[in-house]
This record gives structure tokens, C-alpha cells and sequence, in this order.
């Protein structure tokens, strides 16, 4: 196969299994590891991989996004730990809006059950991990259900956060990155993730470090629109300081 049509197995094979391994690769296609590599940093130049230490993993794309089965599957201690962190944030909020996604979810759950809080979210699990508590009031935004995600978009949910004002927002994205900012695939999503970033008065990003210099194809806020920044401790402190530089706040969790 010519070079074209390889990396194009290459990226496949990546967004198929969620990472790529160079000596697999190169077994598999019948090419040196060298050219693996050559292809990799193709793909990463057009921004459709980021590569690590003997390998690669796929970037989320207009053309590529993961679904909510397989993030239950990727990152989950360092996620959990994130959770953890982004829940302590709450402090004296009455209302918060929580996103569509696995660490979202995650957030949800870790909230403390012993005190009236009101909760806006475009996730149908995060709703439904919500609803039956007793201190909570949850207000689920209406619109188009995304299968991969059990997010709810459209205009319907970004008229509804357009009339609410929230004390606090817990917004996760595809990419972040000094340049570009926050990213999403999909402009419905970035839609309402935009409305979310205006309408509240505090803003944490919550995501892991393998989101770190990705964009995806639509921004919805600057770094500098963020309070604060969790992640995890796999983001390198000088990588975390760069961010800190643009305004927010950044925990390594």
C-alpha cells in the first residue's frame, strides 16, 4: 500500500481500538518503525493523533468522536480523581450546571447529598444519576438526544440556559489548548457549551491530561473564560503553569 493509504489503516486502527502501539504497527503494515513513525507524525501534524512514548492515540475530530461506553473505560482513576476535585469547588453555590460526559457524571455523583442544591444539565445520565436525591432539584435542557453521549442539543437547550443564571458551571471539552482554547466536534454541542460558559458566574474545566493541546473543530470559550482548570497529575506542572499564565486557576488532582 502507498503512504496514503497507510496511514489511513493507521488512523483507523487508532480511532478502532483508542491507541496504537509503533513495533505493532510496524508488524502489522510490514514497514520499518521508523516509517510507523514518519506516519505518525503526519497525522499528528494534521492533527488527527497526539502521540506518546512508543505510540500514538486519536484525536477527536469533525469526522471522529468517542462515545459514552468507551469513556467509561479510558482514564478512569485519573478521572475519578478529577471528580473528586471539581466537587470540592462547589463551595457556596446554589446552582450548577453539570455537562454531557463521563467526568460530568463523575462530578455528579461525588456532589455532597446534604445540602439544597439545584442542578441544569444537558446529560440525560447525569440527570437520571440525580434526580431521585432528595436535596436536589434538576432541570434537564430539552432538545435533539445525541446517542453517543446521551446529551441533549439544539436550540431548545440553549434557549433554556440562555434565561438561567448559574453560580457555577462544570464544562468538559474534546480539546484544550493555549491556542485554539476549548474545543468540541460538533457546533450543536458547542453551542450549548458556549451558553453554559456565559450564563454562569464561575467556569471549571474539568478533564484529563490526554486533552491538553488537542483541538477539535469548534471552540466554545477561551482558557482565559475558565476559573479553574483539574486535571491530572499527568499534565507536566510546567505544561500546567503555561495554562495558569492565561487566567485560570490549575489543579493537578
Amino acid at each position: 500500500m502507498d503512504a496514503d493509504e497507510r496511514r489511513r489503516k493507521v488512523l483507523e486502527t487508532a480511532r478502532h481500538t483508542g491507541s496504537v502501539d509503533v513495533g505493532k504497527l510496524a508488524a502489522d503494515l510490514d514497514v520499518s518503525r521508523e516509517t510507523v513513525r514518519r506516519d505518525l507524525r503526519t497525522l499528528e501534524d494534521h492533527g488527527l493523533v497526539r502521540r506518546t512514548h512508543g505510540g500514538a492515540y486519536p484525536v477527536e475530530s469533525a469526522g471522529f468522536e468517542t462515545n459514552l461506553a468507551y469513556r467509561t473505560t479510558r482514564n478512569v482513576p485519573q478521572k475519578t480523581r478529577i471528580a473528586a476535585a471539581a466537587a470540592s469547588q462547589l463551595a457556596d453555590a446554589e446552582t450548577v450546571f453539570i455537562d454531557e460526559g463521563y467526568t460530568p457524571l463523575l462530578i455528579a455523583e461525588a456532589l455532597p447529598r446534604d445540602r439544597r442544591l439545584t442542578v441544569v444539565t444537558a446529560s440525560l445520565t447525569v440527570a437520571g444519576a440525580l434526580a431521585s436525591v432528595e436535596n436536589f432539584t434538576v432541570f434537564l435542557l430539552g432538545g435533539r438526544v445525541r446517542g453517543g453521549t446521551m446529551g441533549a442539543v439544539g436550540e431548545w437547550a440553549s434557549r433554556m440556559l440562555s434565561g438561567f443564571v448559574i453560580d457555577l458551571a462544570y464544562v468538559g471539552a474534546n480539546g484544550i489548548s493555549r491556542k485554539y482554547g476549548l474545543t468540541t466536534p460538533d457546533p450543536a454541542v458547542s453551542t450549548v457549551k458556549g451558553h453554559a460558559v456565559r450564563a454562569a458566574r464561575r467556569k471549571v474545566f474539568c478533564g484529563a491530561h490526554t486533552k491538553f493541546g488537542a483541538a477539535s473543530f469548534c471552540r466554545f470559550a477561551d482558557v482565559g473564560d475558565i476559573d479553574v482548570i483539574i486535571t491530572d497529575t499527568a499534565l507536566p506542572s510546567a505544561e500546567a503553569q503555561r495554562y495558569a499564565h492565561l487566567g485560570p486557576r490549575v489543579i493537578r488532582a
